[in-house]
């Protein structure tokens, strides 16, 4: 999925542009060969052709390069690009420049200010559990708000349970394995690998972020200045235990976490995930975001959380390997 979602958005497609129209309806049908998705393969193959000879094999160039989120590459240079006013730059492109700026912050100095920020070290090794109400809403229930709720426990336990009108969805980290368990859904139950359980991972980590500094290793600082919302924020790196590049960043004035980008790795290229966090309020003295934005290659969803509830007793089988939900089951 992963995969097909890199190649969806260096083009700007979805499922049915390269799979049969019927693919909705028929799950088999998803497996039928298409005029693009035979242009695809060679495209893929031209590309690792590319990198190979040029590169030395490291993915430089890859669908995004010369797609750009259109379907036809551009092969003509743009006289209103050249002499219009240049685009912003995503935030989430910026790099440490051959020279950092020596008087910036360290990442220990970000990372401290943070923790000082949601309610410093002993609050936050008193938070030990939370359980959280709200809503939940995305591409899967057409951005139609839908009851949810997340449990979390330290150390590094985390599920979100998504209540839609028919069965019920579920994402589970039990510290080492993660799952996601959909009702009507192709795969009623995926066991997740790779960047798709690092970011899990890194969800259930950052719930209790007290030892966010152990979690990802390789800091790193001296980012250019950048901002988010009109905001200006400080950006630092870390690298999770699988290996995706993290970056975090943070609201340069209060020191809060406002977004977090991690770069997962596909066979045909890196895929951004970003979380937005916002609307932060002290539960037990720990400042906790009530709602969140999650945007990556194959979906997006938001959570606006309306209560949390400090240190509760949560049932263990609720960081279990969830059962596959049945369709039409409530």
């Amino acid at each position: 999925m992963a995969t097909m979602g890199f190649i969806a958005a260096s083009l700007s497609l979805n499922c049915l542009d390269c799979h049969t129209q019927d693919s909705g309806r028929d799950p088999a049908k998803y497996a039928e060969d298409t005029p693009i998705k035979q242009t695809a393969r060679k495209m893929l193959l031209m590309v690792k052709q590319i990198n190979a000879q040029n590169f030395g094999g490291v993915r430089t160039v890859t669908c995004y390069t010369c797609h750009r989120s259109d379907v036809a590459p551009r092969f003509t240079p743009s006289l209103a690009e050249q002499y219009g006013t240049p685009p912003e730059r995503d935030p989430n492109d910026i790099e440490i420049a051959q020279q950092p700026d020596p008087a910036a912050p360290s990442a220990d100095q970000i990372l401290d200010k943070y923790i000082q920020a949601v309610g410093g070290a002993q609050r936050l090794a008193s938070l030990t559990s939370f359980t959280a109400t709200g809503t939940y809403s995305g591409y899967d229930t057409d951005f139609a708000k839908l009851p949810a709720e997340v449990y979390a426990k330290a150390p590094g336990l985390r599920a979100t349970v998504i209540h839609p009108p028919i069965g019920q969805g579920t994402t589970v980290y039990d510290g080492r394995n993660g799952w996601v368990a959909a009702a009507n859904s192709l795969l009623p139950l995926v066991t997740l690998t790779g960047g798709e359980l690092d970011a899990v991972t890194f969800e259930a980590e950052l719930a209790f972020p007290a030892k966010i500094k152990q979690y990802l290793t390789g800091w790193r600082a001296g980012f250019p200045p950048t901002t988010l919302d009109d905001h200006s924020v400080l950006v630092v790196q870390g690298t999770a235990p699988a290996g995706s590049r993290v970056k975090l960043f943070f609201d340069k004035d209060s020191g809060l976490l406002v977004r977090t980008v991690m770069f997962t790795t596909t066979v045909i290229g890196l895929n951004p995930r970003e979380i937005d966090y916002s609307d932060y309020r002290d539960v037990a003295g720990v400042k906790i975001p009530f709602k969140w934005t999650a945007v990556w290659t194959d979906g997006r969803s938001e959570f606006e959380m309306t209560d949390v509830r400090p240190n509760v007793a949560i049932d263990a089988a609720r960081f279990g390997k969830p059962a596959p939900p049945k369709s039409g089951n409530p």
